[in-house]
């Protein structure tokens, strides 16, 4: 249902037409106040997911495109004048056996990647969009970028090394950028790192060979979504320090900021980023903290 009033705040969801990406959406339809926007590959999916919230559209979308997901940016910052929320959660598993051989005479065919198109490119892609329009938007206030990686950002996964490439890839994006988009463009950005989420990355067949005291309940994920968006803890719901990335008073800001939230079961902890092994270590990343090479 798509909303006929400016002044909402403004959302862009990629791969919102089911899954964590339409669970966030139903809960921003539910609070009021945003427009959103669901971005998706699959037509009918998304045109009945935006049917059923107050305040949707739906845009057709391959996010491995550059040139597809900019005429969306476009198409919503004209619509709207503003951009205050961006979900960059589009994302797969790889479907292949990554260990299958092959006939020793020839070399083998070359591995399917798209899942790194996907779930690492299309969300490089997706933020460098975002950092343009969030400078365009002017009345914006309190910008937020999440990102959605994946307990597979911080843990191996044999049976999915390209999955979990691609989410280390994308945990080490976050970090490196959220000190830049919050001091110059005024964007809080954040990842969220779930465990295993019941929805049609897999099919059944797949889920049913898992624990049922595995899953990550949908709701939980827009819990923590709409806890970063906010900016603060749900008091007495977290486990762990929850201090920011880079401090208070590096950044001046006492909101969520650079945090990667892992989420297990219904609970949900921050796992800060591995210190230094030791002071010349410290010293050479230090010397690196930089915007560029150039």
């Amino acid at each position: 249902m798509e909303a006929t009033s400016k002044g909402a705040l403004s959302a862009v969801i990629t791969g919102g037409a089911s899954g964590m990406g339409f669970e966030v959406a139903k809960a921003l339809s539910r609070r009021g106040g945003w427009h959103i926007h669901l971005l998706d590959l699959n037509e009918e999916r998304g045109r009945d997911a935006a049917s059923l919230l107050e305040n949707a559209t739906f845009h057709v979308v391959n996010v491995t495109n550059y040139d597809s997901l900019t005429n969306a940016f476009e198409r919503i910052y004209d619509t709207e004048d503003r951009l205050d929320l961006v979900f960059a959660n589009a994302g797969i598993i790889e479907r292949f056996n990554f260990y299958e051989s092959h006939p020793l005479g020839k070399p083998p065919p070359p591995p399917d990647q798209t899942v790194v198109d996907i779930n690492l490119k299309s969300i490089i892609n997706t933020a460098w969009l975002a950092q343009h329009y969030f400078r365009r938007s002017t009345i914006s206030i309190d910008k937020k970028l999440i990102i959605t990686a994946s307990v597979g950002s911080l843990y191996p996964v044999r049976a999915s090394p390209s999955y979990c490439a691609s989410k280390h890839g994308a945990l080490g994006f976050m970090r490196s950028i959220a000190p830049f988009y919050y001091t110059k463009v005024g964007v809080r950005v954040n990842a969220i790192c779930p465990g295993s989420v019941r929805t049609d990355l897999l099919d059944k067949q797949v889920w049913d060979t898992f624990g049922p005291d595995v899953f990550v309940p949908l709701e939980k994920i827009s819990q923590v979504v709409l806890m970063l968006i906010d900016g603060h803890d749900d008091a007495g719901s977290a486990v762990g320090s929850g201090q920011l990335l880079m401090g208070d008073a590096a950044l001046g800001t006492t909101k969520l900021l650079g945090q990667a939230v892992e989420i297990s079961g219904t609970n949900h902890y921050y796992r800060d980023q591995p210190i230094y092994c030791d002071s010349n270590m410290e010293a050479c990343m230090e010397s690196i903290q930089r915007e560029t090479y150039a």
